[in-house]
């Protein structure tokens, strides 16, 4: 596709000049794109209104308008988790490890850029930004292909980011937007290998699934999140009852909200009638087990599908377990390798599920829904790795690169 190749050739060209540039360049540049996105946001949103318009046209879920939709308050955080990213140590050179051999060699481990990212994502225009402001500083460009439900957005920020980039310091071909947003397009980008470094998918199960599958670009798998609460026997249940609130209903259409509520038998049928309640009044559609059904006969009879669906929607699967060994059970045969949560009070059950938990992310006493780059300290995240090669969890701009060993001699020869 000949859209790709020419932004795959600027793209690769601009990764040799990003890669070298200082510190100061790039978080000048970074603190320009943060002032412009906050200008222009009247554009911005003008531009996001298109794309809502159309989406309520075309039937799209308003969990999912919801992702897609900008305001004035979303683009005042895209343009702070730029310059938090502005305010981050640049990882470029930074020396790992060095030692000094018998024979005098020197050799250092230092970071260095990944070189050309591509990043698939699906209706979420602030991906566009985070992104984006995350490969400058780390030294790489890129590639961006986001959904068609989001065109006019993506097409708004990337023009204002060029726009200002550009014009303090960075490379043409840093940042690249992909317009054909047909299905062969995304395909393409897949399989880009002579301008591509590593590609990076950022949505639903079907994205993420058609990428592992299809790429023949190394990349890295940011996972669904079919995320769990464990309410232990042991728990503060008002705590419990306010972390559930929070993971579940504050923002239900994203990966680290709560999906599944699990709870010990031996507090079933004090916790749960308030509990289900409270996320019945929040709108919050709820399916359980037989023992569920029982205490709450608001719930519906959930299927063995419901154990392992990401809902991203108010709706969420409960169960009541044995113990906490059922529960982790459950979870590790169920979950999405994401964000687990339990809330008790009993340390030795707080340290038998971090250990034994398989996820990215493990909590103790707090919602779900920190698993996040901003949250985390990074200023804002690529994604979240649920695979355990080369990065794990919220990707910040250490996991946006790679080392090299510098060898420094006097003449030594073997």
């Amino acid at each position: 596709m000949e859209e790709l190749i020419e932004k795959g050739k600027l793209a690769k060209s601009a990764s040799r000049v990003l890669g070298s540039l200082s510190a100061s360049v790039k978080n000048n540049a970074l603190l320009a794109i943060a002032d412009a996105l906050e200008k222009n946001s009247e554009f911005i949103i003008s531009e996001n209104k298109k794309d809502i318009d159309a989406g309520r046209r075309n039937g799209m879920k308003e969990s999912l308008i919801d992702r897609l939709s900008l305001n004035q308050a979303r683009i005042i955080d895209m343009a702070e988790g730029i310059r938090q990213i502005a305010g981050l140590p640049d990882p470029i050179g930074e020396a790992i490890s060095s030692i000094k051999r018998p024979n005098g060699l020197k050799i250092s481990k230092v970071r260095v850029p990944l070189g050309v990212i591509g990043i698939i994502y699906e209706a979420r225009p602030n991906v566009t930004a985070d992104a984006a402001g995350l490969c400058i500083k780390s030294g790489n460009s890129v590639i961006l292909r986001g959904g068609k439900e989001a065109f006019k957005s993506n097409m708004a920020i990337v023009k204002v980011m060029q726009d200002s980039g550009y014009n303090t310091g960075l490379p043409v071909g840093s940042i690249n937007l992909v317009e054909n947003t047909t299905r062969e397009s995304a395909t393409e980008l897949m399989k880009l290998n002579d301008y591509l470094d590593v590609i990076i998918p950022r949505g639903g199960a079907g994205l993420i699934k058609a990428v592992v599958e299809n790429a023949t670009v190394p990349s890295i798998e940011t996972g669904t999140g079919n995320c769990h609460v464990y309410v232990d026997s042991y728990a503060d249940l008002n705590m419990a009852h306010d972390i559930v609130i929070n993971a579940k209903t504050q923002r239900p259409s994203v990966c680290n909200a709560e999906e599944k509520l699990l709870v010990h038998k031996d507090i079933a049928e004090k916790f749960l009638p308030k509990m289900l309640k409270s996320l019945s009044d929040k709108g919050v559609e709820i399916v359980g087990d037989e023992k569920v059904c029982e205490i709450y006969p608001g719930a519906t009879e959930a299927t063995e599908e419901d154990w392992g669906t990401e809902y991203l929607d108010l709706k969420i699967g409960v169960k009541v377990v044995d113990s906490i060994d059922e529960a982790i059970k459950h979870i590790n045969n169920y979950n999405s390798g994401h964000s687990e949560a339990i809330v008790t009070d009993s340390y030795k059950n707080s340290q038998k599920f971090l250990d034994k938990i398989d996820a990215a992310a493990v909590y103790v006493n707090a919602s779900t829904r920190f698993t996040d780059g901003f949250e985390f300290g990074f200023g804002a995240e690529i994604g979240i790795s649920t695979q355990k090669t080369h990065a794990r969890g919220p990707m910040g701009l250490k996991e946006l690169t790679s080392t090299k060993y510098i060898i420094e001699g006097s003449g030594q020869i073997r």
